[in-house]
């Protein structure tokens, strides 16, 4: 006769149950962000190619001040922010240059000044793409052993039905059951591994993205803001 996974929990002492619940979290929690980093992802992706378009026609006409409205249009991307803190750095680095003239700046280096802005910008960047992650590695890493100590409860449980003399068909049916923990533990473990590598491996290809951005950008600045 077949039990659900109900069954099973009404079943169960305390201490599985507690354990399944707590299992029962984790793959609520595994699914929030699997749906939240993939929303996230994909309108930064779609933003960052948009913007990146956009940034090199406003480039190559010195629209600089374009440049940094349509930036702030897209600020679901990381490249945009990156791009955009460069860009305001670029800006007030030339209105100075002008302003007090190259003699009265002290050792002012408009390329240092906005790479320091892209560099700080972008550690901000890659650790936002890097939120919950962590958490479904976590749960990628204990969930099975959280199953298996579930099932260790549910064994013993199981062998002291021996103390009333019972055989194997008393205590073969508790142990099946004791090995539905183990079983929720994988099956909450491996769509948790699953997205954590396909995620790092997004975030991986925006750092990219950013880093390729930013070096265009100061390529830019190197053979306009030195003039």
């Amino acid at each position: 006769m077949e039990i659900s996974i109900i069954e099973i929990f009404e079943k169960a002492p305390l201490a599985n149950q507690i354990i399944l619940g707590f299992m029962v979290l984790m793959s609520v929690w595994v699914v929030f962000v699997a749906i939240e980093r993939f929303l996230v992802y994909f309108k930064a992706s779609r933003e960052s190619y948009s913007y990146v378009l956009m940034l090199r026609d406003y480039l190559d006409k010195r629209q600089v001040n374009e440049a940094i409205t349509a930036a702030k249009r897209h600020q679901k991307s990381p490249v945009c922010k990156v791009v955009e803190s460069g860009l305001l750095a670029y800006k007030q680095g030339m209105e100075a240059l002008e302003k007090q003239g190259p003699q009265d700046v002290g050792d002012f280096d408009i390329v240092d000044s906005v790479n320091r802005s892209l560099e700080r910008v972008k550690e901000r960047e890659i650790s936002n793409l890097r939120k919950g992650l962590g958490a479904l590695a976590t749960i990628a890493s204990i969930a099975p052993f959280v199953g298996l100590l579930g099932t260790v409860f549910g064994i013993i449980g199981a062998f002291s039905l021996l103390k009333g003399g019972g055989g194997f068909d008393i205590i073969g049916p508790a142990i099946a059951e004791a090995l539905v923990a183990t079983a929720v533990g994988l099956f909450v473990a491996i769509p948790a591994a699953i997205f954590f590598n396909y995620y790092t491996g997004r975030v991986e290809g925006m750092v990219v993205d950013m880093s390729d951005v930013s070096s265009e950008f100061i390529d830019y600045v190197l053979r306009e803001g030195r003039s």
